[in-house]
């Protein structure tokens, strides 16, 4: 199995040549999922004793397993957070593969860990954290919060040694991440939630509220700069005065929408995010890379150092002075070089070259927006701060949106799926592909008619 042998040069050159093929596809195919009795009967047994050889598995996966799945970069692909990597790190994420490169620590991955460090040094500069701000590529925002959380209550236990609170609690609203919720429950720690303004944003004064009503123990604040469902920005201004003033670590979650930093556009919508001590962003989305790809950024990193480094006889060989070891700044050890594709991806192409494709996604989101206003059977239910709108089909029920998104699918034509607000089913277009166009939502809309 480790020998590059004659038969390991075909399979390379059968990867090679699926990989040049899938990147010139334009439009790829949406396709779809099948039932687990399909598969079955499509794919039969796939692990066996003696093995199916690498070329006929790479058929396997190519006829039965990939069009079973919905090709996430698909330019009508508008539910969930859509992923749309450029082929430069599409390509590059071959290279790290192939590399078996290590980016846990300085010692064993010096050169993969300066680059990412480079390309987290981008996102800081974005956010306008200082020169000392640093981090970490984790799997995803799920990650990235649950490590920022742990950190945050690592500091505030360090600075309340006596008198410690009955309950450690988390502060952040019913718009915030899901992930949120579940890392309180992870930590065993309480959340409490805050009611939003009527455009859903977490305002200072309800926070200020919360936090008296809440009592002893609220030890972080989650704001989020782009929410997953509206992509609704909080009032980040007025958060971090009330943190500040309370001594409240702030924590942001801009997953999805923090790229939208590099666009003129709409930054003094981020008015504020230079203050929070904490900040998650997901390149796999707006930022054009590989799943999985969550920038997590400290704005002072030897915090989430003390809270994150594992102790163990082997591992002391990598507490040197100066050298930065991805493994100690979130909940997690061994790692691959995640970040290196978006790494890749900007040194190719350069960072004004992003600013141009996210500018692009919101000016068709802008577009979809009047698209909308103007057809009467159609009804916005906000106007959209980033590049997700949100809208509802007048006299639909939820079966009548179930069964549209089921046929839009079904026919390889989109992915819409209906989401829920407010105990109202509706839908939305989260458009972060600059691929998609006004034509292709136009298209989608004339199907509601």
């Amino acid at each position: 199995m480790h020998r590059y042998t004659d038969e390991t040069e075909r399979l390379a050159e059968a990867i090679m040549a699926y990989t040049t093929h899938r990147l010139r596809m334009d439009p790829v195919p949406l396709d779809g999922p099948k039932s687990p009795a399909e598969l079955t009967a499509l794919a039969g047994q796939t692990i066996t004793a003696d093995g199916l050889g690498g070329e006929a598995a790479l058929k396997l996966f190519a006829d039965v397993l990939a069009p079973a799945c919905i090709s996430v970069d698909h330019p009508r692909y508008l539910s969930f957070i859509p992923a749309a990597p450029t082929e430069a790190a599409f390509l590059f994420d071959l290279v790290c593969g192939a590399s078996s490169i290590y980016g846990g620590s300085w010692l064993e991955g010096a050169g993969a860990v300066f680059a990412e460090n480079q390309a987290l040094r981008f996102v800081a500069d974005l956010v306008g954290l200082p020169a000392g701000a640093g981090g970490v590529f984790v799997p995803g925002g799920t990650h990235g919060n649950l490590s920022a959380l742990v950190t945050a209550r690592h500091n505030a236990r360090g600075r309340r040694i006596v008198d410690r609170p009955a309950r450690w609690k988390v502060v952040a609203t019913a718009e915030t991440h899901s992930s949120v919720r579940h890392a309180a429950e992870v930590m065993d720690i309480d959340f409490v939630g805050v009611e939003t303004d009527a455009e859903g944003r977490l305002r200072g004064a309800a926070l200020r509220a919360a936090i008296d009503a809440a009592g002893d123990g609220v030890f972080a604040v989650v704001a989020t700069a782009g929410t997953t469902n509206f992509g609704t920005v909080d009032r980040l201004d007025e958060i971090a005065d009330v943190c500040a003033e309370l001594g409240v670590w702030l924590h942001v979650d801009g997953a999805y929408g923090g790229a939208a930093l590099c666009a003129p556009t709409v930054r003094h919508r981020f008015a504020g995010i230079d203050r929070c001590d904490s900040f998650i962003v997901d390149p796999h989305k707006w930022f054009y890379a590989p799943f999985d790809c969550c920038a997590l950024l400290y704005r002072e990193p030897h915090l989430a150092r003390a809270a994150h480094t594992q102790k163990a006889g082997y591992l002391e060989v990598l507490e040197t002075n100066g050298e930065w070891n991805p493994s100690d700044y979130a909940v997690n050890l061994s790692r691959r070089a995640r970040g290196l594709p978006f790494w890749f991806s900007l040194a190719t192409h350069g960072t004004r070259a992003y600013t141009t494709a996210i500018e692009r996604t919101l000016e068709v989101a802008r577009a979809a927006a009047a698209d909308i206003r103007g057809r009467d059977y159609v009804e916005l239910l906000q106007e959209p701060d980033l590049s997700v709108v949100v809208f509802r089909r007048l006299g639909w029920t939820p079966d009548d949106y179930a069964r549209w998104a089921q046929s839009l699918m079904q026919a390889n034509f989109a992915f819409v799926m209906p989401t829920v607000h407010d105990g109202e089913t509706v839908t939305r277009f989260a458009i972060i592909n600059p691929r998609t166009t006004e034509a292709d939502l136009a298209a989608i809309l004339d199907t509601m008619a």
